[in-house]
């Protein structure tokens, strides 16, 4: 007897384009999605399901192009699917919504306020952020929530996101010598977790201060007509 499985006849990955060859409008739609994404890898380092996507198309229907986001952020799927890596990212074959999407607004308008927030609300996303630099009287960072099926802005800076066990605000700081506002993961008590730049300056300075601490009582045992190399 034939058995007919309707999603073996949607196309895959490999059949659907990866992008839609749209070029990002200024350099902030790249870096800072990419520093969330490097964050979130030192943060989760040990963890293998998530998956963050930057510029990547996002395949809700069959018969409609790709919605292609700034960044996104699902849970529940594998993080590395084979060597060749994802192409895009198809909700029937993924079977998981993405959790978190990112727009960073640029002077060129894309819909972020209007259709695209229309469409991850009924995609069912669970969590839209728009990131708006250009703002200067209102909060740069705008975080909706799904609640009984239309989006609630939530207030403050960070915004604690219980469902994914961080939270994400803006911060003045340093990046790729670039000093200015950026976006960040945060812990439930608001506080900062460090950029992978600064966990590398961390343990730099741990280092250095092990080794001058060691150079310390090399010293003091010299002192004491002790030599260190002795000491076992």
């Amino acid at each position: 007897m034939f058995h007919y499985n309707p999603l073996d006849c949607l196309p895959s990955a490999e059949d659907l384009p990866d992008s839609d060859d749209t070029p990002v409008d200024n350099e902030l739609q790249d870096l800072v999605p990419t520093l969330l994404k490097a964050s979130l890898a030192l943060l989760w380092a040990e963890r293998w399901d998530w998956y963050f996507g930057i510029d990547m198309g996002i395949y809700y229907a069959p018969d409609a192009d790709a919605i292609v986001p700034d960044a996104f952020l699902s849970l529940g799927v594998q993080r590395v699917i084979d060597e060749d890596l994802r192409l895009s990212y198809v909700l029937w074959e993924e079977k998981k919504v993405p959790v978190f999407v990112l727009e960073v607004v640029s002077h060129k308008r894309r819909g972020e306020y209007s259709f695209k927030k229309q469409l991850y609300q009924n995609m069912g996303v669970l969590y839209y952020g728009i990131y708006n630099p250009l703002r200067k009287r209102k909060s740069a960072l705008e975080l909706y929530k799904l609640v009984g099926g239309a989006y609630q802005l939530l207030p403050g800076n960070p915004v604690w996101l219980p469902e994914v066990g961080l939270g994400i605000g803006y911060y003045r700081g340093t990046y790729q010598g670039i000093q200015r506002q950026w976006l960040a993961w945060f812990d439930e008590e608001g506080k900062r977790f460090p950029t992978p730049e600064e966990a590398i300056q961390l343990e730099r300075q741990i280092a250095q201060q092990q080794r001058e601490l060691a150079q310390k009582l090399a010293a003091k045992l010299r002192e004491l007509g002790i030599e260190p190399d002795s000491v076992g």
